[in-house]
């Protein structure tokens, strides 16, 4: 089974994403265990507080080391950790690769940046990973802990009813996902493309590599700089 641990100070912003849909279901089955630990409860200061002012005088409050090093030590005095990730804007961008390595792992420790950011020390010290998902700035970490842990989870065995669906998902090839259709075929006079009704598995694979190349050129062709995916004659 597989235990990630996340480190927060709004824990309460984890409570929905981490208990529906796969996340619950892969709980329900054993598969995975989430265990969220309010940083406040690692603090000594008045009031739980877990921040401070930055010595260079910068506006914006900056999460202290103290807490931080109380918890991940605590959790690593029982247990070892395969990687300890800060959720961070210039961290690795998170990529399909990147959640395929990570749901191999056993034990895992998150930690949600805040506030101005943690203190460096944190990052210097205490990180293995830092892991970003997207150029942008969010409130806190939590969000982006949930992102990592929902990429990462449904990947593991089980967790998806059909797991053939996992390994079609947009990316685990290095391409952008074809376009899919469900019933009815005609709707609006709008038609599923004829190829996919032709029970043919030969044509559809090769029209599925077809959209996927060409989506993949339109929308990411940076996914093209790195991987050159031949197609195939036959059905995946």
């Amino acid at each position: 089974m597989m235990r990630i641990d996340i480190l927060s100070v709004t824990p309460e912003v984890l409570e929905s994403p981490l208990g529906i849909s796969i996340l619950k279901r892969a709980q329900d089955k054993g598969l995975v265990e989430f265990h969220v630990h309010n940083l406040r409860d690692y603090s000594l200061r008045k009031h739980r507080k877990v921040d401070d002012y930055a010595f260079s005088g910068e506006a914006g409050m900056v999460m202290q080391i103290e807490p931080v090093y109380r918890c991940i030590t605590a959790l690593k005095a029982e247990r070892d950790y395969d990687e300890v990730i800060f959720t961070s804007p210039d961290g690795e961008l998170l990529s399909q690769p990147m959640a395929n390595e990570l749901s191999m792992a056993q034990n895992l420790i998150i930690l949600c940046g805040h506030y101005k950011g943690v203190d460096y020390r944190i990052r210097e010290h205490l990180i293995t990973r830092e892991i970003s998902i997207g150029d942008y700035v969010l409130t806190g970490g939590e969000l982006p802990a949930a992102v990592i842990a929902d990429a990462v989870v449904r990947l593991l065995p089980g967790a998806i009813g059909d797991e053939q669906s996992a390994l079609n998902d947009s990316f685990q090839d290095g391409l952008l996902e074809a376009p899919v259709y469900t019933r009815p075929a005609e709707f609006n006079g709008w038609r599923v493309p004829d190829v996919l009704l032709s029970g043919n598995d030969r044509l559809i694979a090769d029209w599925k590599m077809e959209q996927a190349l060409e989506r993949t050129k339109r929308l990411r062709p940076r996914l093209l700089d790195t991987n050159e995916p031949q197609a195939s004659n036959s059905p995946t």
